[in-house]
């Protein structure tokens, strides 16, 4: 059995109500719904909410949510991976035991539907515990500089100083869309970014952290941009 989980909390504080907020004509969460479904790879798409407005949003758009969060799981300090255990361990219960799970964040609007289908192919064609979206940088990062208390400019990595682009070797940071893992390896809280992990990678023009206003205005436009509505 192949589970979608997609948390969304009910207090998100730097964008009200953020989950539920409308994007493009519907909810954001309605966009992370649809391209589950439009994937086809899923057996159940679950959404894990502790407010009840944004269950009822789920089930519009049709998601299940057989569950209300509970408090301890609902706070801005809880991570994704207590939730999607918490989920999964709803469904043992059940005897509903899923083999692979996708964690999919509510807020993933550019996210397409083979994004899911190739991570899902990815994992099961593997050893790999998990597979997860990520992104390359747009700069290398050996060159990256901070400044110190004084003002003065420094780099992290100053051994690089003079070495060409083209040698440095290309990084990576997590795309924050999806997260697709063995159930097992969920259970057993082994870590996401690790050897046992493979990347699926996104072009950066469709990756967009959506956390401020700023966020959600440039995320609408390569949303039209992309013409993806």
């Amino acid at each position: 059995m192949r589970v979608a989980i997609i948390p969304a909390r009910g207090g998100s504080q730097r964008i009200p109500r953020k989950n539920i907020k409308l994007f493009a004509g519907k909810p954001m969460l309605a966009h992370s719904i649809a391209t589950a479904q439009q994937s086809g790879v899923f057996d159940r798409i679950l959404v894990s909410t502790d407010d009840e407005e944004i269950a009822a949003v789920a089930r519009e758009y049709g998601a299940e949510v057989p569950f209300l969060r509970p408090a301890e799981l609902a706070d801005a300090y809880t991570g994704t991976s207590a939730v999607v255990r918490h989920a999964i361990e709803y469904l043992k219960i059940q005897e509903v035991m899923p083999e692979y799970v996708c964690c999919l964040y509510a807020t993933a609007p550019l996210l397409l539907a083979g994004d899911l289908q190739a991570g899902l192919h990815s994992l099961e064609n593997s050893t790999s515990e998990y597979v997860f979206s990520a992104t390359s940088y747009g700069f290398p990062i050996q060159r990256a500089l901070y400044k110190d208390e004084q003002e003065q400019v420094h780099m992290f990595a100053p051994e690089h100083r003079s070495t060409r682009s083209q040698d440095l070797i290309e990084a990576y940071h997590d795309a924050g869309q999806f997260y697709w893992g063995r159930a097992s390896a969920f259970l057993n809280e082994k870590p996401v970014f690790a050897q046992h992990s493979r990347m699926h990678i996104l072009p950066r023009h469709r990756v967009q952290d959506i956390d401020t206003p700023e966020d959600w205005q440039r995320a609408e436009l390569l949303y039209q941009l992309l013409q993806l509505g």
